[in-house]
């Protein structure tokens, strides 16, 4: 259980990492969905890019409907 949380938890800090990163290089003051998006795609390969940026966008979806 220990390994997961660590992989998880590095995947987050990349994603993180990378989404501030973006909203530094546009000039913006807050990371937005789409800062985070595009960390995923950069950090994530190919097909889990793609499955994880569907899942957090239903997942924000349904969270902001309820």
């Amino acid at each position: 259980m220990s390994i997961m949380n660590s992989f998880i938890n590095d995947i987050f800090e990349k994603i993180a990492g990378e989404a501030s990163r973006l909203a530094r290089y546009n000039k913006k003051p807050t990371i937005t969905s789409r800062e985070v998006q595009t960390a995923v795609r950069l950090i994530l390969p190919g097909e889990l890019a793609k499955h994880a940026v569907s899942e957090g966008t239903k997942a924000v979806t349904k969270f902001t409907s309820a």
